[in-house]
């Protein structure tokens, strides 16, 4: 299994160039692209041709690093902007953009949050959320297909949203019964409802689990932490990854721990990390 973190963890502090590069001399394979969820950037802002250049030259530097990018991340606004029509047809737009930005970074993935018109965490009005967000990913599934790119819808940390929990995604996802969506799978998420992982891919199972977006918490909230830093068991998530025979990446959705002040260790907190994914994701090379 291959292992990968979200690009703008090394892009953010170093840039583009050498970011790419830390990257690979870490020892990872793949990254989760992240510079779709904000639409407020030039991403969402410029004309096509700039999108596109703007893509292409990432996507060159990160090849010329030998990284791929296994998934990317839609848009995703906090608090969230679905209640009326035009919210969710302005959305709307913003994710048809990010699948043809997925298109051209040549992934296959899209992770995708379901829309929340009630609120982030509202018990308010579930069945309707359900048929909004039914209406809303067979539209954006429709127009990804073209493209070939699989929607994975996420399983969120909102207690009383009624599209959250892995047993609501696998529901939703098989109502919809569309080829091209699939699983994401929060590891973290799982967490703040107290369920396990592990238990996790083995209802998801092989077939319909397409992503991980893997990091930690206490269990009481969406922390993002690493590995072991908080109640998650990491052995046996891995052998259930292996159970199921997971053929996807082990996609890390947190950082390593960079102390300002002391920025020579850095290499060290970033190596260890990468040393951990690797180990959970049943490696055994090492980074140079």
């Amino acid at each position: 299994m291959k292992t990968g973190i979200c690009n703008t963890t090394y892009t953010e502090p170093y840039g583009l160039t050498d970011g790419y590069e830390k990257m690979k001399l870490r020892g990872y394979d793949c990254a989760d692209y992240q510079r779709f969820i904000n639409t407020e950037t030039v991403f969402f802002k410029s004309s096509t041709p700039e999108f596109e250049r703007a893509i292409r030259e990432e996507r060159k530097i990160a090849e010329a690093n030998g990284i791929s990018f296994c998934q990317a991340h839609s848009p995703w606004r906090y608090p969230p902007r679905d209640q009326s029509p035009e919210d969710r047809a302005e959305r709307m737009e913003a994710m048809k953009r990010s699948v043809y930005g997925t298109a051209l970074l040549g992934c296959k993935s899209l992770v995708v949050h379901p829309i929340m018109p009630f609120g982030a965490d509202s018990p308010d009005h579930p069945k309707r959320t359900w048929e909004m967000n039914l209406e809303f990913f067979s539209e954006l599934c429709g127009y990804a297909l073209s493209s070939g790119i699989t929607v994975c819808l996420e399983n969120m940390p909102f207690i009383h949203h009624p599209i959250a929990r892995v047993s609501d995604i696998i529901g939703f996802v098989n109502e919809l019964n569309r080829d091209n969506l699939r699983i994401c799978l929060d590891t973290g998420h799982c967490a703040v409802f107290g369920d396990s992982p592990a238990d996790a891919v083995k209802m998801i199972g092989k077939t319909r689990l397409a992503a991980l977006h893997v990091h930690d918490n206490d269990g009481s909230a969406d922390m993002h932490w690493c590995p072991y830093e908080g109640v998650i068991d990491w052995e046996d998530f891995s052998r259930a990854l292996t159970e199921v025979g997971f053929e996807g990446v082990f996609s890390l959705e947190c950082s390593p721990h960079r102390p300002q002040e002391k920025p020579e260790a850095w290499e060290k907190a970033e190596l260890e990390l990468a040393r951990v994914a690797r180990r959970l994701a049943g490696q055994s090379r090492r980074a140079d």
